[in-house]
């Protein structure tokens, strides 16, 4: 799903908003998070997930054209978690759609909770 995705959708779902606020509703949404995570902040939408800043640590690597040697710095990135109520409503949903078609599912990686 695409930015342009999210408002079509936030607009079609509520019909007395106009298309250009959805645009503008779904800007400030996603600039409001993007600030908070650039300051280092814990975004947590229950039932969905979290959003945190990662660090990585300085590293060494290699140029692949290369084989030199290079130091990679450290570096924040941001990590997005999803909630018990998304894992499992995409994990319920997996099963629908693989029971429609006739076969099993199962997964190789252990469950966490």
């Amino acid at each position: 799903m695409t930015r342009s995705d999210l408002v079509e959708a936030l607009s079609k779902q509520f019909g007395q908003l106009a298309h250009r606020d959805a645009e503008f509703a779904v800007k400030a949404i996603l600039d409001a998070m993007g600030e908070a995570l650039i300051k280092g902040h814990r975004i947590e939408i229950r039932g969905f997930g979290s959003f945190t800043v990662n660090r990585r640590s300085p590293r060494a690597g290699r140029n692949p054209r290369t084989g030199e040697r290079v130091m990679i710095p450290e570096k924040r990135v941001p990590h997005f978690k999803p909630g018990k109520g998304l894992r499992e409503q995409v994990d319920a949903r997996t099963a629908e759609m693989l029971a429609c078609q006739g076969l099993t599912a199962t997964i190789d990686s252990p469950q966490r909770g």
